[in-house]
Protein backbone atom coordinates (compact mmCIF):
# COMPACT_ATOMS: atom_id res chain seq x y z
CA UNK A 1 0.00 0.00 0.00
CA UNK A 2 2.53 2.64 1.05
CA UNK A 3 6.26 2.63 0.81
CA UNK A 4 8.25 2.90 4.01
CA UNK A 5 9.85 6.17 2.85
CA UNK A 6 6.68 8.11 2.07
CA UNK A 7 3.09 8.09 3.18
CA UNK A 8 0.38 7.21 0.69
CA UNK A 9 -1.77 10.20 -0.23
CA UNK A 10 -5.54 9.95 0.14
CA UNK A 11 -6.09 10.46 -3.58
CA UNK A 12 -3.60 7.71 -4.41
CA UNK A 13 -5.32 5.35 -1.99
CA UNK A 14 -8.69 6.05 -3.63
CA UNK A 15 -7.21 5.41 -7.09
CA UNK A 16 -5.66 2.15 -5.85
CA UNK A 17 -8.99 1.15 -4.32
CA UNK A 18 -10.77 1.81 -7.62
CA UNK A 19 -8.26 -0.46 -9.38
CA UNK A 20 -8.82 -3.21 -6.82
CA UNK A 21 -12.59 -2.97 -7.31
CA UNK A 22 -12.19 -3.15 -11.10
CA UNK A 23 -9.98 -6.24 -10.75
CA UNK A 24 -12.46 -7.94 -8.46
CA UNK A 25 -15.43 -7.04 -10.66
CA UNK A 26 -13.70 -8.37 -13.78
CA UNK A 27 -13.90 -11.93 -12.47
CA UNK A 28 -10.55 -12.74 -14.08
CA UNK A 29 -8.65 -13.29 -10.82
CA UNK A 30 -8.04 -16.66 -9.26
CA UNK A 31 -9.49 -17.33 -5.83
CA UNK A 32 -6.13 -16.65 -4.18
CA UNK A 33 -5.61 -13.43 -6.16
CA UNK A 34 -9.16 -12.32 -5.39
CA UNK A 35 -8.57 -12.84 -1.69
CA UNK A 36 -5.30 -10.88 -1.85
CA UNK A 37 -7.00 -8.07 -3.75
CA UNK A 38 -9.87 -8.04 -1.26
CA UNK A 39 -7.42 -7.82 1.67
CA UNK A 40 -5.62 -4.95 -0.05
CA UNK A 41 -8.96 -3.21 -0.61
CA UNK A 42 -9.95 -3.57 3.04
CA UNK A 43 -6.62 -2.03 4.05
CA UNK A 44 -7.14 0.86 1.65
CA UNK A 45 -10.68 1.48 2.95
CA UNK A 46 -9.40 1.56 6.53
CA UNK A 47 -6.61 3.95 5.55
CA UNK A 48 -9.06 6.28 3.75
CA UNK A 49 -11.50 6.22 6.68
CA UNK A 50 -8.67 7.09 9.06
CA UNK A 51 -7.61 10.03 6.87
CA UNK A 52 -11.20 11.28 6.60
CA UNK A 53 -11.61 11.10 10.39
CA UNK A 54 -8.41 13.10 10.88
CA UNK A 55 -9.60 15.78 8.48
CA UNK A 56 -13.04 15.89 10.11
CA UNK A 57 -11.42 16.52 13.52
CA UNK A 58 -9.27 19.33 12.08
CA UNK A 59 -12.28 20.98 10.45
CA UNK A 60 -14.26 20.68 13.67
CA UNK A 61 -11.50 22.48 15.56
CA UNK A 62 -11.46 25.24 12.97
CA UNK A 63 -15.18 26.00 13.26
CA UNK A 64 -15.51 26.15 17.05
CA UNK A 65 -16.24 29.58 18.51
CA UNK A 66 -14.53 31.12 21.55
CA UNK A 67 -16.83 29.22 23.92
CA UNK A 68 -16.01 25.93 22.23
CA UNK A 69 -19.41 25.64 20.58
CA UNK A 70 -19.56 24.44 17.01
CA UNK A 71 -20.83 27.08 14.63
CA UNK A 72 -22.43 26.18 11.34
CA UNK A 73 -20.56 28.05 8.64
CA UNK A 74 -21.07 27.90 4.91
CA UNK A 75 -18.17 26.57 2.93
CA UNK A 76 -17.24 29.25 0.42
CA UNK A 77 -14.79 31.84 -0.75
CA UNK A 78 -16.03 35.00 0.86
CA UNK A 79 -18.18 36.66 3.52
CA UNK A 80 -21.22 36.72 1.22
CA UNK A 81 -21.17 32.93 1.16
CA UNK A 82 -21.50 32.68 4.93
CA UNK A 83 -24.60 34.85 5.27
CA UNK A 84 -27.89 33.38 4.03
CA UNK A 85 -30.01 35.52 1.77
CA UNK A 86 -27.17 37.46 0.21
Amino acid sequence: MATKDRELKFEEAIADLEQVVEQLESGDLSLEDSLAAFEKGVGLVRYCNQKLSEVEKKVELLVKDKQGQLQLKAFGNGPADSEPGQ
